[in-house]
């Protein structure tokens, strides 16, 4: 997310009337609206969004475009908005390869006994649940892609490691307070030092290892006959490693916790014999087709003007999926309870999209985008959540200068305990990627986020093997679920249609090239082909 120009904290609002008893909570809920009023008491008595939470990450689990899980996310969803006597479909807008996750289990054989942590990448192929030994090598240290080439018969039947081995697997930020500084910094020099050593080695192969999906040393690798290849992508946090994906047939390819591919490069280095079993499941499906789950309550004066409450479904599948994305989720889909019991004949429409493959390049919202451009043209306003599970923090205007006065009296409209510490980026900046409302704002309709605070979102749990169900913080998800039901009620009663004038002076781009307003993206409703 770009740093905005201008952060105001919005005083007015944090300065709520004389306290009160409302709904069973301590608040300085003034408000007189009949409404808003509703909303609170269903939201902060009886809310659903822990209920809701528990099915979608304990007993769904992580949704992986074109797996199962999605399918049944998907599913779950419809019928529950069904539920809520909410119209509600499955719309299709492309088709992905699918694949579904197995079991996955590795044993350090030699030179000694040990269970490691690892989990195989997503589209990965397994071992037809069997188990398969191999010696372990680490990527070689050649003088150049002959050498490397020559070397590559070696490598048939063997496991080998195409990830830069972390000396630690400590926190920086663990360290402060119980090192002496020129510890640490000895520690980040030597750090350093081999991680430019060993991208200069797989500079020398004349192959690019990244161990993600579309990296050609994965494919280079299967090629030769490995038996598997073993990657480690650390998040900087104890015990989180990334598991992304790969475009693999044959081969398996697995992530190892930070902590045990270090051991398993260190025996390697040391030439005692490391070897591992593993044993994978994992069952390439046929390609299925790709849905958004679009949700609706129609509205009654302005029926062909929309507000559009945001999350993408999909998740990585290392975890749960849980701060990325189910916590926004479950934010839009107890909103929408909430705007139904709440406000069953809304002026304008209101919508709820459940985006598929975001992962991938925002491809469900982008994709919807293009095929309802009369839902752009008509959008009163969008609002995404995405990233973690903190209180709603920001909003920007995303450089829609005139909208600020919309955002600002919604907001003002609100209870003080909802936008106490608030901050409000004005004009702010459209954004070019990294969430769905990227898929809007893009054209000049407003499209924003409702920014969180991260609470270790990127060193914890954003795409990690530890994005579960215990690192949400349901108050704060409840808070933010009346929040944004609130906010949705009152851009949809708005007696002024919000205006779409854009800044003319934005920030320079990466390379200090004038800023522009960024290009819509386009939907991939096919999965790629390997490069």
């Amino acid at each position: 997310m770009r740093r905005p120009l201008i952060a105001l904290t919005l005083a007015v609002l944090a300065a709520a009337p004389a306290r009160a008893q409302f709904g069973g909570q301590p608040s300085g809920f003034t408000v007189e609206n009949p409404v808003m009023r509703r909303i609170w008491a269903l939201g902060m008595d009886s809310s659903q969004v822990q209920r809701y939470g528990q099915v979608l990450l304990d007993s769904i689990g992580p949704r992986l475009v074109g797996s199962p899980g999605m399918d049944a996310a998907q599913q779950w969803l419809v019928a529950t908005y069904q539920q809520l006597g909410i119209t509600a479909r499955r719309e299709q807008y492309g088709a992905w390869r699918g694949w579904r996750r197995g079991r996955t289990h590795v044993d350090l054989i030699a030179p000694r006994a040990r269970s490691l942590e690892a989990m195989m990448l997503a589209w990965s192929p397994g071992t037809g649940n069997r188990p398969v030994r191999g010696e372990v090598l680490l990527l070689p240290d050649v003088a150049d892609s002959a050498a490397f080439a020559a070397w590559l018969p070696q490598a048939r039947g063997k496991f080998v490691m195409v990830s830069f081995p972390q000396p630690t697997c400590r926190p920086d930020t663990a360290l402060a307070g119980h090192a002496s500084r020129d510890v640490i910094d000895r520690l980040r020099a030597r750090r350093d030092t081999l991680q430019r050593a060993w991208q200069q080695r797989v500079g020398r192969t004349g192959i690019a290892a990244s161990g993600t999906s579309g990296s050609r040393m994965t494919r280079v690798l299967e090629q030769a006959g490995v038996a598997g290849v073993l990657t480690s992508t650390w998040s900087q946090g104890y015990g989180s490693t990334r598991v992304f994906g790969t475009d693999t047939e044959r081969a398996p390819v697995l992530d190892i916790g930070c902590e045990d591919y270090g051991l398993l490069a260190r025996l390697a280095e040391n030439r005692q014999g490391p070897a591992i079993e593993v044993t994978a499941d994992a069952q390439a499906l046929p390609v299925a087709p790709s849905f958004n789950v679009i949700a609706e309550i129609p509205g009654t004066d302005l029926p062909n003007e929309y507000v559009l409450l945001s999350a993408h479904l999909d998740s990585w599948d290392g975890a749960s999926g849980a701060t990325d994305n189910g916590t926004g989720t479950v934010i839009m889909l107890e909103a929408m309870r909430l705007l139904k019991a709440a406000v069953p004949s809304p002026r304008r429409t209101i919508l709820v999209g459940h985006w598929n493959s975001e992962e991938q390049g925002l491809n469900g919202s982008a994709a919807f985008a293009a095929d309802h451009p009369q839902v752009v043209e008509g959008l009163q306003a969008s609002f995404t959540q995405d990233f973690g599970t903190g209180r709603i923090n920001g909003i920007s205007a995303g450089g829609l200068y005139l909208a600020t006065g919309n955002l600002a009296r919604w907001l003002s409209a609100m209870p003080g305990e909802l936008t106490r510490g608030l901050s409000f980026a004005l004009p702010g900046s459209p954004s070019g990627g990294g969430s769905d409302f990227a898929s809007f704002i893009c054209s000049g309709a407003p499209g924003w986020a409702l920014g969180t605070d991260f609470v270790d979102y990127f060193s914890y749990t954003w795409h990690t093997t530890r994005d579960t169900y215990d690192k949400v913080l349901w108050d704060e998800i409840r808070s933010n679920a009346v929040f944004t039901a609130m906010i949705a009620y009152l851009a949809s009663e708005d007696a002024e249609r919000v205006p779409r004038d854009r800044r003319t002076v934005l920030q320079p781009g990466p390379g200090g090239q004038p800023g522009r307003w960024p290009t819509c993206p386009t939907a991939i409703r096919a999965t790629p082909q390997p490069q």
